[in-house]
């Protein structure tokens, strides 16, 4: 009974770590036009449940005329739903000033079940944001 326990108790914990691993990973997202505007942006979850943002813009005539914006925090998932949060303490200082708490994104993907032929690119839609201009904006897992 002991040993059934202990096998049940660690296909649990696989399966857990298994689904952290689908989210994992580097995300990006680059819109440009022609060599006048660039906007990047690059997004880690890492494996141990924190995550770094970077925002890049280079903008004819703005000012200043290249911006670096970063983040940095915590991740967790249920579901597809993915949550994010930053230690007023811990993750902010001169680099690192954006503050992802009140931050959501779902998860997207193919559905393994789905066999036809439509190719649907991983993503994280962010839906919710203290961020204005993160609300809506896809990054795609490379």
């Amino acid at each position: 009974m002991r040993l059934l326990l202990t096998t049940l108790f660690l296909i649990f914990n696989l399966t857990i770590f298994a689904q952290s691993n689908n989210f994992a990973g580097n995300y990006t997202r680059s819109l440009d036009e022609e060599g006048k505007h660039i906007i990047e942006y690059k997004l880690t979850l890492n494996q141990d449940g924190t995550f770094e943002f970077h925002s890049y813009s280079k903008m004819q005539g703005g000012t200043p005329p290249e911006v670096n914006k970063y983040g940095k925090g915590k991740w967790s998932a249920k579901d597809n739903m993915i949550t994010f949060s930053s230690n007023k303490n811990e993750d902010f200082d001169e680099k690192y000033t954006l503050d992802f708490n009140k931050s959501m994104a779902r998860f997207i993907t193919k559905n393994p079940r789905d066999k036809s032929d439509k190719i649907v690119k991983t993503k994280l839609q962010f839906l919710e944001s203290g961020i204005d201009w993160m609300e809506r904006i896809d990054v795609f897992k490379v």
